[in-house]
């Protein structure tokens, strides 16, 4: 936790230390000094306002730490501007909190962020011990293919399950369920299998693509733990300011994903979809869409599939600030769409399996 101003640090130590152990610094040196020791660290604090280096600095230092990649940074500052908060998430920080400090808030967006990093941390361990156990389970069984194979299904299921219980970390800031991140996944599911029978790209759905396609889709949204509370969960239309940073989930699910393939390093097709899918899926195909305004076929194709789950399953869903559409006008919109915001061939198969859809919305519907 990092302040030049004494009574800001009291407060903020008074109001953390009940619950986790505060290590509080008055320059930023001293706080990369602590880091730079190997000291385990669940979450950092930052002014922005300080004397040299300030936090949008000691920001800096801390990402070129290879032990601070995935620590979140959270900014404490007075400055209310949207570009000083676009500033610090371009620097890799996940949140802003404001002086003065409301409590609630402060232990709100603490709490969240630190079960967030030690979440994603778990997923990371859990993937390598996972790849041991299958290491090991392969010498081990090799000639025992029955019992192999229920050993890598009880793997594949604790991988599904950890996929869908990281992406709702996310979800759940946004007023969704995980029904939304299973039902995304079964659309994703049905399109590709569609497509796959019946357009040009048979190549590219080959072999367990449809399956992994649809496991992919959980993390399309996962960007959104980094964008503020006060924008995720305005129910009021957003600011253009606002809607700026609101895009930059986008951006911040692509690098996020990124970071787990340079570690895999073995070109992992799940990953690649994931980073596609969350990257590309607001994307439109007449080139209207964000964050890199991509037309046609230069948009992947798991993100083309994943605009049209993703946009079907919105409008079908009741929110706080709307009602639920019905399902045949859902599907009329959607076709309406067809060579504007999505892939004529996507959405020519989504039209022969929209009651596929309507199935797959009721048995998942969300809980009232």
């Amino acid at each position: 936790m990092l302040d030049d101003e004494p009574a800001s640090l009291r407060l903020l130590a008074d109001l953390l230390s009940p619950h986790y152990n505060v290590h509080p610094f008055v320059n930023g040196r001293a706080l990369l000094r602590y880091v730079s020791e190997g000291r385990p660290v669940d979450l950092v604090m930052l002014d922005v306002v300080m004397p040299p280096p300030d936090g949008y600095q000691v920001c800096t230092a801390l990402r070129r730490l290879p032990q601070m990649e995935e620590v979140p940074v959270i900014f404490i500052s007075a400055l209310e501007s949207p570009e000083d908060e676009a500033k610090g998430l371009a620097l890799g920080a996940v949140d802003f909190v404001r002086k003065p400090f409301s409590a609630p808030i402060v232990l709100s967006r603490v709490g969240h962020h630190v079960r967030l990093g030690r979440a994603m941390r778990l997923v990371m361990n859990q993937n390598e011990l996972l790849d041991q156990r299958v290491a090991a389970r392969t010498a081990e069984l090799a000639a025992k293919n029955k019992s192999l194979r229920q050993a890598l299904n009880e793997i594949t299921r604790t991988q599904d399950a950890t996929i869908v219980a990281l992406s709702s970390l996310a979800e759940a800031r946004d007023n969704e369920t995980g029904q939304h991140i299973v039902r995304t996944q079964r659309y994703v599911r049905a399109l590709a299998e569609a497509v796959k029978g019946g357009s040009g790209h048979v190549g590219e759905l080959d072999g367990d693509a449809v399956e992994m396609l649809g496991k992919s889709a959980a993390l399309h949204d996962i960007g959104k733990v980094a964008i503020p509370d006060h924008i995720l969960l305005k129910p009021g239309r957003l600011t253009p300011e606002e809607f700026e940073i609101m895009k930059t989930h986008a951006e911040h699910g692509r690098k996020a994903i990124e970071l787990a393939e340079s570690r895999l390093g073995n070109g992992s097709n799940f990953l690649r979809w994931a980073r596609e899918i969350a990257y590309g899926h607001h994307e439109r195909w007449d080139g209207q869409g964000y964050p890199q305004g991509l037309a046609g076929a230069q948009i992947p194709l798991s993100a083309r599939l994943m605009a049209v789950a993703d946009v079907y399953d919105a409008l079908i869903s009741q929110r706080v600030y709307k009602e639920a559409m019905p399902h045949a006008a859902a599907v009329a919109m959607i076709l309406a769409q067809r060579g504007k915001q999505f892939d004529p061939n996507v959405v020519d198969a989504f039209e022969t399996i929209a009651d596929r859809f309507a199935d797959i919305a009721r048995e998942l519907k969300d809980p009232h």
